[in-house]
């Protein structure tokens, strides 16, 4: 009776640990690399859709929601890679972010549609640079310092807090699957819904579970996101001024 109960106890916990272990997430370089194209498009159209078209497309609008996540999530697995430290992804990858991120700031800017004197919030680079600055803290075990940048750069770029929750979850999901690090980052993407007003974000899950099972072949085109990021807002910048001429009015 002792060795059956025993013997129940271990299939016992078994089952328990075999219920809380969650499956790893592993994408080709091609599949992360066909994310982010779909990502650009989605950012793409919904851009289009605020300076040209006023907001009045609203699917334009809502697909744009997945843009943001897409993005943080293939960085944020990027940034869960073995020795991505040791080998200066995050050094090289911040360096970009300011450059580039510095560039798209005149038309961004000019574009109008931002919240607070004119320049606030910040471009999509300078959040995606607050999250690398938090990650790169805590990879480094400089909690506090981390917790500090989170604050701080949390409230300068666009999608604010809950886009650097959502990565920093993220990147701890794929270095370690976890319950709490799933959780926290499906209410963090959630939350975006304080800033889009609605829960579009939240398709970009599926959209990533579905890649997973798929190898795809894109090549890697390592500096184009970077720079298309400044052109497109410049392009729009530019496709405004025959716009205007012709009596179109421009409220964003």
């Amino acid at each position: 009776m002792e060795i059956h109960s025993q013997l129940v106890d271990g299939n016992t916990l078994k089952g328990k640990q075999a219920l809380t272990v969650l499956p790893r997430l592993v994408l080709s370089d091609g599949t992360l690399e066909a994310l982010k194209c779909l990502g650009l498009i989605l950012m793409t159209g919904d851009h289009v859709n605020k300076y040209l078209f006023n907001g009045t497309l609203p699917v334009l609008f809502e697909t744009g929601r997945l843009a943001l996540p897409l993005f943080v999530f293939v960085l944020a697995y990027n940034l869960a890679r073995p020795h991505a430290l040791e080998c200066g992804i995050y050094r090289r990858t911040m360096i970009r972010l300011v450059v580039f991120g510095g560039l798209a700031s005149p038309a961004f800017i000019a574009l109008g549609g931002l919240r607070f004197a004119g320049w606030w919030p910040l471009n999509i680079m300078f959040t995606l640079l607050a999250f690398m600055a938090t990650a790169c803290l805590v990879e480094k075990g400089r909690i506090f310092t981390a917790g500090l940048v989170f604050l701080a750069g949390g409230g300068l770029g666009e999608f604010l807090w809950p886009a650097i929750a959502f990565g920093l979850a993220v990147r701890s999901y794929c270095k370690k699957p976890s319950l709490e690090a799933a959780a926290v980052a499906l209410i963090a993407c959630a939350t975006l819904w304080l800033i889009n007003h609605n829960l579009w974000a939240l398709a970009a899950l599926p959209v990533i579970l579905l890649a997973t099972r798929f190898d795809l072949r894109v090549p890697r085109l390592r500096l184009f996101f970077y720079g298309y990021y400044p052109l497109h807002l410049a392009l729009l910048l530019l496709i405004r001024i025959p716009m205007r001429k012709a009596g179109y009015l421009f409220f964003m």
